[in-house]
């Protein structure tokens, strides 16, 4: 089974979908037109199919080794692969002009990123993370700390890393210990030890760029008392090269379920020579921006994973003859008919794709929100963007890796016993995408954030705008007759997702474990309903396209998976909505020694 990039789909959604010509007159756009689009998304099907997705089992199976010199060694091929993505010139391709990038909207990117982490989430990895450092030090550092690093980081020459979580503190960054001595001369010595941190050395790039989250002496307790730090495995010289060796290293790796081609590393801090990123006691703020677009990214994992599982156990159902047809032999002249046939593996191939599909046009959609927060001159359109931004993030996260490591699953049950070996991708996919409903947040932290946080934001304006905007839709749309069942699905979610929100408003702050309690299934209720919208308009594209006499089976596969997702998937949001008004009671009911 070899992994085939879905470019098909990715220029349908860009250009069909989300139509991102007609923001030709905004910054980023202006390089992306759709000819040029069509152009990136073909190289980039070339590159990750044929440089990043032999090296996937690779990376699985002789994963990353630590040496006594605290050095790392990744997987056989990495080195390469990684020189040809730089060379490539695929890391600048959504950062700014001013530091060497392509300067092309995120909505592209993401295209890229997505094909990438199906192609060899482990690799992926390590270009992801760089960028996130990227865009912290983009937001929060000095001029001079742009000029130094941005550069080598948006061309990939140097690498980048979050150092967050401590032995003792994950979530709750608020009890971390490492602190920050203040050396009178601008400079800190930054000393702790951060634990999971991915990429955080190996023999990839010349230099690696730690941001790290510390504590200055004196500074107050909790998450107040935080500041955020640049920490270069080597400091650089004068003349910007990596120079001296800093006082910062891998104390060993850890032996992870899954991405073993991706080194998870401890770090130790012994004195590590760091520089002040923006205000002290602010650093929280910043690394929150490198937060936020890993958690995109995150959800990201869930949808490439999925897709890669999908595909592999589609190609397998195909393949794989055992038992007859329930309406009599499809293949008379066999022993057997391909397992395809039995309408059980079709509700597994069919809820993988409906998920899939959907759940990458909300990624684009979500993305694009967020270029056009950045881009438009519309302060209204600029609000929503970043409204959109902030209340989506949890949602892409928690809901999209949630779904996508079920589609992982099924996609392993579709093998059957072929797929609990290691002779078929199956089992790799299953483990490398169970991290994502773990790191950046937890998926019930996620849940938690959305309705804790992000509904009650600016009295609700943002969720307020989500509605009014698939109302306005279907408003618009009510005398299309093909479109009606979708739009009638759409309108019932929509009422649902609403209803579940007017209930927390008013059960949450009465109770707050009634908010904690529902928090999972208005997570995935509101996922759903993304979904709805989502998938009304991709099958509002593909029918105007065969009602305009175009035969591609492309256009008729897409409105068939849509029905599916509107018959099959979307009554699971009802579901979502009676549990969650049954509030904390029973939840809640067990005294804690009964477990």
């Amino acid at each position: 089974m070899t992994y085939t990039p879905p470019v098909r789909d990715h220029a349908f959604l860009l250009g069909e979908v989300l139509k991102i010509d007609r923001y030709a007159d905004l910054p980023g756009f202006a390089e992306a037109p759709m000819d040029v689009v069509h152009q990136i998304l073909e190289e980039a099907g070339r590159f990750t199919a044929e440089v990043l997705a032999p090296l996937n089992s690779v990376g699985d199976k002789e994963g990353c080794v630590w040496k006594p010199d605290n050095t790392v060694t990744t997987p056989s091929g990495f080195k390469e692969a990684y020189q040809a993505l730089v060379e490539g010139g695929w890391p600048a391709l959504g950062a700014v002009t001013q530091y060497g990038g392509q300067g092309l909207p995120a909505v592209v990117n993401l295209s890229f990123s997505e094909m990438s982490s199906s192609a060899n989430m482990a690799f992926s990895m390590y270009p992801g993370l760089t960028h996130g450092a990227y865009s912290a030090i983009l937001n929060g550092g000095s001029q001079a700390q742009k000029d130094l690093y941005l550069p080598k980081l948006a061309s990939g020459q140097w690498c980048g890393t979050m150092n967050l979580t401590e032995p003792h503190c994950g979530t709750d960054l608020g009890l971390l210990r490492t602190k920050a001595v203040p050396q009178g001369d601008g400079t800190y010595r930054i000393s702790g030890q951060k634990i999971w941190i991915s990429g955080g050395e190996h023999d990839l790039a010349e230099n690696i760029v730690h941001l790290v989250l510390a504590r200055i002496e004196g500074a107050p307790a909790g998450t107040r008392g935080i500041s955020l730090f640049i920490v270069p495995k080597f400091i650089p010289d004068a003349d910007g090269r990596p120079g001296e060796r800093n006082s910062v290293y891998c104390a060993g790796l850890e032996e992870k379920m899954g991405i073993h081609g991706n080194a998870t590393c401890v770090i130790q801090h012994e004195e590590s020579l760091g520089w002040l990123v923006g205000e002290e006691n602010r650093g929280l703020n910043l690394m929150f921006v490198m937060m936020n677009e890993a958690r995109i990214g995150v959800g990201l994992q869930g949808v490439a994973q999925a897709e890669a599982a999908y595909q592999a156990a589609a190609s397998f159902a195909k393949e794989r003859l055992q038992g007859r047809s329930l309406t009599g032999p499809k293949n008379p002249d066999g022993p057997a008919d391909p397992i395809i046939v039995h309408p059980d593996v079709r509700r597994m191939l069919m809820d993988s794709r409906a998920i899939v599909e959907g759940g990458r046009a909300f990624l684009f959609w979500t993305a694009l929100q967020g270029d056009l927060a950045h881009a438009s001159p519309d302060e209204a359109v600029r609000q929503k963007g970043d409204d959109y931004m902030a209340l989506m993030t949890p949602v892409v996260k928690g809901f999209l890796t949630d779904r996508g490591f079920r589609v992982c699953s099924d996609a392993l049950q579709v093998h059957g016993g072929s797929g609990f070996t290691e002779h078929f991708p199956a089992s790799q996919y299953v483990r490398d995408c169970r991290i994502t409903m773990i790191y950046e947040g937890a998926n019930g932290v996620q849940a938690l954030d959305l309705v804790g946080r992000k509904l009650a934001a600016a009295g609700g304006r943002a969720v307020m705008t989500f509605f009014a905007e698939i109302d306005a839709y279907i408003e618009t749309r009510e005398g299309d007759a093909q479109l009606k069942p979708w739009l009638q699905g759409l309108a019932a979610a929509k009422a649902e997702l609403q209803d579940a929100t007017m209930w927390l408003m008013q059960n949450g702050l009465a109770n707050p474990d009634n908010a904690g309690a529902a928090s999972s299934d208005y997570m995935h209720l509101f996922g759903l309903t993304a979904l709805a919208y989502m998938w009304t308009q991709m099958v509002e594209a593909a029918q105007a396209k065969i009602d305009a006499g175009d035969a591609d089976p492309f256009y008729a596969a897409k409105v068939a998976t849509g029905r599916y997702f509107l018959e099959r998937v979307l009554p699971d949001s009802a579901a979502h909505l009676a549990k969650l008004k049954t509030g904390a009671e029973s939840l809640m009911a067990l005294p804690a020694e009964a477990f």
